[in-house]
């Protein structure tokens, strides 16, 4: 799609406007939800994965990826930062609600993530929401195999059903 940048440098949403998520509901839902889809472009063609996230609403907003660093999709993030994430909910039609974010991807820390980097600390407010939303704490817990991710979005996409 093309257009002119929004707010932020995002590219607006042209379709689906009166279906749209409002920021605000785009934050809860993606606070809420669980698993998101990452897809990204390798030497092999595109590679879609599961993979938990946290989402940091302030700005254009981030998402935040902890992914194991000896896998495939870091190895195609690293050599192409290109990527696409998708989070969705719902069953029946008229529940359908999900947000697609398209942007590019960032090394942020040390790789693998051991804790001991303190100069990272931008990862700080993005460790503490992914402990509590997954680990039932404030603490992470680093097994040196993962390394974080910041996808920085150029376009997010939203639709929710329920407001037809």
């Amino acid at each position: 799609m093309t257009g002119t940048a929004g707010p932020g440098g995002l590219r607006p949403q042209r379709r689906g406007r009166s279906i749209a998520m409002s920021d605000a509901e785009r934050d809860a839902f993606l606070a809420e939800q669980r698993t998101c889809r990452v897809a990204t472009v390798g030497a092999d063609g595109p590679h879609a994965t599961p993979l938990w996230f946290g989402w940091d609403g302030a700005g254009p907003g981030a998402l935040w990826l902890y992914s194991i660093v000896r896998s495939r999709r870091w190895a195609d993030l690293v050599a192409d930062p290109r990527v696409g994430v998708v989070v969705d909910a719902g069953e029946e039609y008229a529940d359908l609600r999900g947000v697609e974010i398209t942007g590019h991807a960032e090394v942020v820390g040390e790789v693998p993530r051991t804790g001991d980097d303190v100069t990272a600390a931008e990862l700080a407010a993005a460790e503490v929401h992914y402990a509590r939303k997954y680990l039932g704490g404030d603490e992470m817990i680093h097994d040196g195999r993962h390394g974080w991710l910041r996808v920085t979005p150029s376009k997010i996409v939203s639709w929710d059903f329920r407001k037809l």
